[in-house]
Parts: structure tokens; C-alpha cells; sequence
């Protein structure tokens, strides 16, 4: 389905007057029908990874017939309508909501440094930078610190967290619909024909998300950077902020509601919780201390906000993401030295791969005299970009990937192997790694032509040397 005609959005990298395009629109995840199944099966798979790992049981795969052994409550459905630990509950939704509220606060008001986002829809003369806060650090020590204290003042209890974990992935999850709904009907009120280009009023549309499809614009986000505007002039970003701010720490904090739990109930904390919750914290802190780079990804430049990234922004990454943590209250494994070394070393290995590779790229790019730097082998594209073929970025395509994903495993080994459960994320990241560079695939073939072709041909693998 072709976009439609007379909008009075400009497209990035389109035209700005409505005209329409009348090229066959590209779709992904099986088009409307395929993302509709998917915000369905999305939240499902939440709900299922709790009852697989949780208080009813963990489940368990085998050689023997039959191979997958579930909990029996959620055989038996008895998990379904359990009154003792209900679905939904009121006081659930206002903690999501309050926390939501808590960190809009803390992105408007705590101090840290404005930074520019890439150049909105460059085809249009004028086109304009939005700015940003970059206080994103400043709202993760303020949560998580007075999170902790506040236990230990005994303010709050963080355990809260582990055993209202059910209706608070349900108060995310309603938050996340509710989000994505008000974000495609306010993509459709159309501004006056008159208006600048470069104007703040004019939304800026995504181009995949703006296919005429309601169901499939909702899920991808048809309006690319959707904000509100408050007193004082300040103009609010619903996507930047809910990118890393409300998820990332709030995963932390499920993270340390898991903590708190096993050692109230059993004395202390294991090594291997210990584990779980610096690789995971550190993950979230080093998100946060290289905030300005999230300007500059695809979810911030490319896709629109809808329910995708709302959904996983909200629900999606603290909720499933916190996982080992969970398994781990129930399941407490304290490990060997040896095991112990072995995890880090494995943490270290990826944490080398991944920020030594982003290293190189952003001193690349940024003019970097260094001599290794300069070192680098790259070719010229006939757009006047440079694509590096040496060094890390000879090795692979995509060789951050592979030192993201070995950082996952990191966090998954300190259940060790009683179940495949809390490995889900490293499969399930690994699939998002390779349709990430699918997509990237795709939109440098698209913008470099034959140029990418010769880049590829120098450097073969995508993302796994040798394999893939």
C-alpha cells in the first residue's frame, strides 16, 4: 500500500507538501497482519516467561519424551486464576504511572547538558536540529540511590517489586497500549498547509511507519518524533524519554527488588546474584554515560514511536530482562571461584569487543589524529561517506554485535545450565541482532547502491566471522 495522499506531514528524507509517493510501500514483520499477531503475542510472551520462572516453577527440557516440562499450575491453568497473586491490581497501575511521572520530572528538571539530534529530513531547506537533555545520568543515581537508600531506611521495601512483579508487568503493559493509541491519533492531526517545513508544529513522519494501515503504523509509529509541548517552552520528547529513562532503570530496580527478596528470605546474597545484578547494572550505567549516542540510532533517527519501541521501551525490557534476577530468588546458586572468573572473563571479552569497536568508529568519524586511527583502510562512497575496512571493522560489519551478544551470555551463565528459560535472552537477542542488521543491510544497499556491494565484497561477514 502506497502512502497516502494530501497529508500535510513531511516523510523523513521525503517531501514535506503531502505529495504523495507512489512507490510500493516496503513492509516488515509480516505486514499488517503480521504486526496485529504480534501485539497480541507480544504481551503473551511476558505473561509466559513469568509463569515458566516464577513462583509456580521453572520449566525444564529434557531427552525423554516429553521433552518440555512446565510448571503443573500452568498446565493445569491453576496459575491462570490464582487469588493469591492476581493479574491486575489498581495500586499496581499507580506505581507504574507515579514512576513514569517520577522520571518525566527528573527529565525536565535535573541538570546535565542539551545536546543536538541529527539533522530532521535533510532533502528540506532549513531543515532543523532537535535539542535534547542529556540528564539521563543524573535520573539513574538519583533513582537507584534513593531506591537503595530508601530500603535501607526502611521508607520503601524494595521486594515490593519481586512479589507485585505480576500486576506491575500488567500496569506496564496497559501504560504501553494506552501510549501507542494517543501516539497514532495524534499523528493524524493535520496542521495547516501554510505551515513552514521546519516549523516545530509540523510532525515529522516516519516513512515506515506512514503505510496507510492503521493496525501497521500503530505498531511501527508513523510520527518520527512526537512531542509535547509545556509551559516555559520546553518541548518534551516521548520517544527519547522513554527510550532509556522509565525501562532501563526500572529494570534495575526489579533487579534489586530480586536481591532484596532472596536475601530476606534466605540471609544473604549469592554470588551469582551478585553477578547478574553489576553486569546488568553496568550495562544500564554505561547506557546512561554514553546517552548522547542514542541520537544518532536507528530507533531515535529511522522508526517512528509507536507500539514497538513503547512496548519494549515499557514493558518489554524491564519485564523480561530481569528474568535471571527472578530465577535466582528462587533458585540461589552460590558458584565456584573458578565459575565465577570464568563469567567475567567472558563479560570482559564482549565489554572489549563492543567498546573497542564503538571506539574506533566514533574516533573515526570524528577526525581522530590518533595513528591508529589513521591507520585505517576505508573506501570512499560517491556520496562522500566513508566506510572503514580494517581493523575492528574489517573483522565484521557488524563486529559490536557480536561483542553485545557475548555480553549476554555473561548474564545468563550465572543460573548455569538447570533450564533453558533463562538463556531466552540470549536467543531472543541474538534473533534482534541479525534482523537489526537485516534492516541495516537493506537501508545502506538502498542509500550506497554499488558502492555497498564493493564494501561487502571486502568485508564478507556480517556479524560472527566465519559463520555468519
Amino acid at each position: 500500500m502506497g502512502k497516502g495522499a494530501g497529508k500535510t506531514h513531511a516523510t523523513e528524507g521525503g517531501s514535506s507538501d503531502g505529495v504523495e509517493n507512489k512507490t510500493a510501500f516496503a513492509y516488515e514483520f509480516g505486514g499488517p497482519a503480521g504486526t496485529a499477531v504480534l501485539m497480541m503475542v507480544l504481551p503473551m510472551v511476558v505473561y509466559f516467561l513469568y509463569l515458566a520462572c516464577g513462583p509456580y516453577g521453572v520449566a525444564t527440557v529434557s531427552l525423554a519424551a516429553p521433552f518440555v516440562h512446565l510448571p503443573p499450575a500452568l498446565l493445569d491453568g491453576s496459575a491462570l486464576h490464582d487469588p493469591a497473586q492476581p493479574w491486575f491490581t489498581l495500586e499496581a497501575l499507580a506505581v507504574v504511572v507515579g514512576w513514569l511521572l517520577l522520571q518525566a520530572l527528573f527529565y525536565a528538571v535535573l541538570p546535565g547538558p542539551m545536546a543536538e539530534g541529527v539533522e530532521l529530513d535533510p532533502q528540506t531547506p532549513g531543515a532543523r536540529r532537535l535539542r535534547y537533555p542529556m540528564n539521563g545520568l543524573a535520573a539513574f543515581f538519583v533513582s537507584v540511590l534513593g531506591a537503595v537508600l530508601g530500603h535501607a531506611l526502611g521508607v520503601i521495601d524494595l521486594s515490593y517489586c519481586y512479589h507485585e512483579f505480576l500486576p506491575l508487568a500488567t500496569g506496564a503493559i496497559i501504560v504501553s497500549v494506552a501510549l501507542s493509541v494517543y501516539l497514532y491519533l495524534s499523528s493524524l492531526v493535520v496542521v495547516p498547509a501554510s505551515t513552514p517545513a521546519n516549523a516545530p508544529e509540523r510532525a515529522l513522519l516516519a516513512a515506515g511507519g506512514d503505510s496507510g494501515s492503521p493496525v501497521y503504523d500503530a505498531f511501527m509509529g508513523r510520527e518520527l518524533n512526537p512531542r509535547i509541548a509545556l509551559p516555559g517552552g520546553f518541548s518534551f520528547d516521548l520517544k527519547v524519554f522513554c527510550e532509556l529513562r522509565p525501562g532501563l532503570i526500572g529494570w534495575i530496580l526489579l533487579d534489586l527488588g530480586c536481591a532484596a527478596e532472596q536475601y530476606a528470605s534466605h540471609g544473604s546474597i549469592t554470588n551469582s546474584m551478585m553477578l547478574v545484578l553489576a553486569f546488568q547494572t553496568y550495562y544500564v550505567f554505561d547506557s546512561f554515560y554514553n546517552e548522547p549516542a542514542i541520537l544518532t540510532t536507528m530507533d531515535v533517527t529511522t522508526d517512528g514511536f509507536g507500539f514497538m519501541l513503547a512496548f519494549g521501551d515499557l514493558a518489554w525490557v524491564p519485564f523480561t530482562y530481569s528474568l535471571q534476577a527472578r530465577y535466582l530468588v528462587l533458585n540461589p546458586l552460590e558458584l565456584s571461584t573458578l565459575t565465577v572468573l570464568a563469567i567475567i572473563a567472558t563479560k570482559l571479552i564482549g565489554l572489549y569487543i563492543f567498546r573497542g569497536a564503538n571506539s574506533q568508529k566514533n574516533a573515526f568519524r570524528s577526525g581522530s589524529t590518533d595513528p591508529s586511527i589513521l591507520a585505517l583502510e576505508y573506501i570512499t562512497t560517491e556520496r562522500g561517506s566513508r566506510l572503514i575496512t580494517s581493523g575492528w571493522w574489517g573483522v565484521a560489519r557488524h563486529v559490536n554485535y557480536l561483542g553485545d551478544w557475548i555480553m549476554a551470555w555473561a548474564w545468563c551463565l550465572p543460573t548455569l545450565f538447570h533450564t533453558p528459560i533463562t538463556y531466552y535472552y540470549v536467543i531472543y537477542f541474538g534473533i534482534l541482532l541479525v534482523h537489526r542488521d537485516l534492516r541495516d543491510d537493506h537501508k545502506c544497499a538502498t542509500k550506497y547502491g554499488k558502492d555497498w556491494k564493493r564494501y561487502c565484497s571486502i568485508v564478507r561477514w556480517r556479524i560472527l566471522p566465519g559463520i555468519y
